[in-house]
């Protein structure tokens, strides 16, 4: 505090101090629940995966993964910040492009898009539209059914059934071009016998509707004992 105050400085300096007090109790009081509904994606709560990419997702599952024999999809609750399962180095657009994935041909607007938005993991919710029963994975254990998700299983038919022979899948967040005429997705089948595959899913924007331009190859694990590996 200044040296020498009269005791009317004295008492505008405390007024002061008590108002600016009253002002930051407020200010942080008003933004915890913004922070807790919208979340921090460099360090705050975990932030939901836009309502927009669920339609991606759907086409990529039903594109890629489910067949006349799929009776239940098993699907990791939080996507996945990384393009294979030993990677433990965050993504950077140079390193994207070393990898010279659908051979150099994605714009690099849309590889910096894909790179930026994956920095961070985000959960996705019971949105998806695929014909299917469908259950989240959370550390390994599967979550009971939401509201949300379509045709949810009762606990006690579930505990009836075996684990699909197909795994569980893991996506990625998307990312888009500026004009959202373009997209780009990862997507990983891992089975139980430890065997599986990455994709990444290039779109494209008919309209209202998203077509799969392409899909490459971004690792696979193979069984020893197989001389072949299916792909989706």
């Amino acid at each position: 505090m200044p040296e020498r105050l009269t005791a009317a400085e004295m008492a505008l300096y405390a007024s002061t101090m008590r108002k600016l007090v009253a002002i930051l109790t407020v200010g942080c009081w008003l933004w915890l629940p913004w922070q807790a509904a919208f979340g921090d994606e460099t360090g705050g709560s975990v932030v939901e995966a836009p309502a927009e990419d669920y339609p991606l997702y759907d086409r990529a599952i039903e594109r890629l993964f489910l067949t006349s024999r799929t009776r239940l999809l098993l699907i990791e609750r939080m996507t996945v910040a990384r393009l294979s399962p030993n990677q433990t180095e965050p993504m950077t657009v140079d390193w994207f492009y070393e990898q010279d994935y659908f051979m150099g041909r994605l714009s690099r607007e849309l590889a910096h898009d894909f790179v930026h938005v994956n920095r961070a993991a985000a959960r996705l919710e019971g949105r998806f539209r695929i014909g299917v029963p469908y259950r989240f994975l959370s550390n390994g254990l599967i979550e009971e059914p939401e509201v949300l998700s379509m045709k949810a299983l009762k606990a006690g038919r579930l505990a009836q059934m075996s684990i699909p022979s197909s795994g569980h899948l893991a996506f990625s967040r998307v990312g888009r071009t500026l004009r959202n005429d373009q997209a780009l997705l990862y997507v990983e089948q891992v089975r139980p016998d430890g065997t599986g595959a990455g994709f990444l899913v290039w779109f494209e924007r008919k309209g209202l509707d998203w077509k799969i331009l392409e899909t490459d190859v971004v690792w696979t694990i193979r069984d020893e004992n197989s001389e072949e590996e299916e792909f989706p």
